[in-house]
This record gives structure tokens, C-alpha cells and sequence, in this order.
């Protein structure tokens, strides 16, 4: 009798920590949208939740480019921690910098896939100085460059700390060339923006594109000519034409995310996923 009462508990000893491990399987977070069947896309998503990036999905850096000059796009200012991704700029002068970068460095974080379609959520908040905030998506082929901005933001820009600057480019086409053309729009927030934490989102579907603010649309447009597969990217850049050069004692300052969540449309729009080759963005 003995024997078998050990072997019960020991049978809900087990039992229990099955129940417990099956538990702690996080199930994938539902797509916050209101319509349609949605799947989260692993390779887009990310609560940053450990200690170093995710180096099967994101790059620390910008493989094609060096940063907005003066700013140089250095890995070191790219780091997680406490749950959150954080993108820093500085007023440094690093070593051995190519021509032109001086003075400050900043930082990128690109995806290593391209993805067509979807939707893409993140939470965060912008860096405190006149360094920018982005999270944005392009990609650069040899007769096809788009880019669509979810958002840039110059937290302490004179005139602009309320400012949400959402753009879409066409850079190159195989019908008009090298004709460079955009469409911007801005939302004046109701806070300041580098002083909270806030969701923002973007609906990319083959028919148009739609821009959130806490669930709320801001923004809506035909989606005309944004159907190349894109990287999705995170940075930091010296905007000095347009938000002026951050003042060296608001630095340094960190543009941190909470998360990043994309969903793919199970019963819309065929979302495309496929990694970066060599030598394209």
C-alpha cells in the first residue's frame, strides 16, 4: 500500500510539472486587428527577451550602408536588455572612420528576410534629441528600389517633438527609371513623443496601406507601386537638413523597443517571405 501511494505522487509530481511546462508554452499573440484570419511571422517578430539580437533574424548594422553622415552606424550601440531592444546615438569620434562620418554614431538593425505584405506592429519609444527614430522598410534591386516609412521621428527637434512623419518612395522603376518621387503625411500626436511608450502599426496589402497609432488609423493611401519583397529596419540618423544636429548634451539617448510583432493574412493577401541574398538590401 505504501509502494502505491508513492507511486501516486510521485505519478502527480510528474503530471504536475507536464501541466506546468505546458503552461509555460506561450501561445502565439493574436493579431490585434478586427478582420480577417491572421498567423504570426516568426522571422518578423521578436519580444526581444533575451540577452543579445537574435542573430537568425536581424543584422546589428546596415550591410550596404554606413549611416547618414555625419553619423556612423556602430554595432556597439545596439544592444538588448530588460526585455527591450535599444538603439542608441552618441556624440563620439570613433577611430578610423571613413571620410565623413565624424563626430557622432548611431545605429541600425535590419531583418535578415524580405517580406512582402502583412501586418507589422512595434512598441516603443523614441530617443530624447534631435538624432531620429525609424522603423522602416526598402529594398534596392537593380531596376526596382521602394521604401515605405512607418514612421520617423526627431524626439527633440526644434518644432517637432509632437511630429510622426509616415513616407512612402519609389527610388527606381524598370517603367520610369531613376525618377525619384514620395508621398508624405504627418500626424500631430497629443504627447510628446519621446517622453512615452506607444503602438504603432502598418497594414501593407496589396491593394493599400494603412498606418496605426494605438490601433487608431492615422493614415490611409491606394497602394500604387509597393509590391517588392522589403527588409524591415530599425535606425538611428544625423537628419542635419531636417531635424538639425542633435545637441551633444542630449546624448547619449535611446530609441527603445518593447517588441516587434507581424502577422500574415491567411485568407487575403499571399504574404512573401524569403531571406536577403548577397548584395541586396
Amino acid at each position: 500500500m505504501l509502494l502505491i501511494k508513492r507511486f501516486a505522487c510521485w505519478f502527480v509530481v510528474i503530471a504536475s510539472g507536464l501541466i506546468m511546462a505546458i503552461a509555460d508554452d506561450k501561445e502565439p499573440v493574436p493579431c490585434p486587428l478586427e478582420f480577417g484570419k491572421w498567423e504570426l511571422i516568426p522571422e518578423f517578430s521578436d519580444e526581444f527577451d533575451g540577452t543579445k539580437l537574435d542573430d537568425t533574424k536581424w543584422l546589428p548594422n546596415n550591410p550596404t550602408w554606413k549611416g547618414r553622415q555625419p553619423g556612423f552606424f556602430s554595432k556597439e550601440n545596439v544592444e538588448v536588455k530588460d526585455g527591450m531592444l535599444h538603439l542608441s546615438a552618441k556624440a563620439e569620434n570613433l577611430p578610423n572612420l571613413p571620410n565623413g562620418y565624424h563626430t557622432f554614431t548611431t545605429a541600425a538593425v535590419q531583418s535578415k528576410n524580405r517580406i512582402r505584405y502583412g501586418y507589422f506592429e512595434i512598441r516603443c519609444r523614441p530617443m530624447d534629441s534631435a538624432a531620429s527614430s525609424a522603423f522602416w522598410f526598402y529594398a534596392s534591386d537593380d531596376k526596382l528600389w521602394t521604401e515605405i516609412d512607418v514612421f520617423e521621428i526627431g524626439g527633440k527637434a526644434p518644432d517637432k517633438e509632437f511630429i510622426y512623419f509616415t513616407n512612402v518612395h519609389v527610388f527606381k522603376t524598370p517603367e520610369t527609371g531613376d525618377k525619384h518621387w514620395d508621398d508624405s503625411k504627418i500626424w500631430t500626436a497629443p504627447y510628446r513623443l519621446a517622453d512615452e511608450f506607444h503602438t504603432y502599426g502598418f497594414l501593407w496589402s496589396k491593394d493599400e496601406l494603412i498606418w496605426y497609432v494605438d490601433g487608431k488609423e492615422i493614415r490611409k493611401r491606394k497602394n500604387t507601386d509597393w509590391h517588392q519583397t522589403l527588409t524591415m529596419n530599425f535606425d538611428s540618423e544625423i537628419m542635419t537638413d531636417w531635424f538639425g544636429l542633435p545637441d551633444p548634451k542630449d546624448l547619449p539617448s535611446v530609441f527603445s523597443i518593447d517588441y516587434v510583432r507581424s502577422w500574415k493574412r491567411t485568407d487575403g493577401d499571399e504574404t512573401t517571405v524569403e531571406p536577403v541574398k548577397s548584395g541586396r538590401q
